[in-house]
């Protein structure tokens, strides 16, 4: 089931986002974020940027998240997409459902545009966008470092 997230969902929320940043493959991220940090991501921005979640069996397995892109007001109507799975229910088709009903969500709220900076190696991220109408526009090179590694990203968009 798919459905708006809840304040107690974040503890959930805060343990998928750590292992995006544990596998090394979903963000430039290098510490786990703590659930103040989620917390204060999550509900201290406008209403019209939603954050989903895919509920299994009472139990939080993926969500996927529209944020400001820019603070300037001519970047108002642009959101960034997060999405994130569970490791242990990623390959099921959980991140297309969650990204098309993310991507009607925006439509809903007037956005004009959705963009997304994905690292390059993470293949099936970038497989799941394609799939979903995101196109690539082009690649921030050497734009991070994990472990001493340059990391090029991807830079890719859909127009609503």
């Amino acid at each position: 089931m798919i459905r708006l997230f809840h304040e107690s969902d974040i503890t959930a929320i805060k343990e998928i986002y750590n292992q995006g940043v544990m596998t090394k493959r979903a963000t430039l991220e290098t510490s786990e974020k703590n659930e103040a940090d989620i917390r204060n991501w999550l509900l201290n921005r406008d209403k019209r940027f939603v954050t989903l979640v895919y509920s299994y069996q009472n139990k939080v397995i993926g969500f996927a998240s529209i944020s400001p892109y820019n603070s300037r007001c001519a970047y108002k109507d642009v959101a960034e997409v997060s999405i994130y799975i569970d490791v242990t229910s990623r390959s099921k088709g959980i991140g297309t459902e969650l990204l098309n009903a993310l991507i009607i969500k925006s439509r809903e709220n007037s956005f004009k545009k959705l963009v997304l900076f994905s690292l390059e190696k993470n293949v099936a991220g970038i497989r799941l966008y394609e799939k979903c109408g995101f196109r690539h526009v082009g690649t921030f090179l050497k734009h991070g470092v994990i472990d001493g590694v340059d990391q090029n990203i991807n830079i890719m968009e859909k127009l609503l």
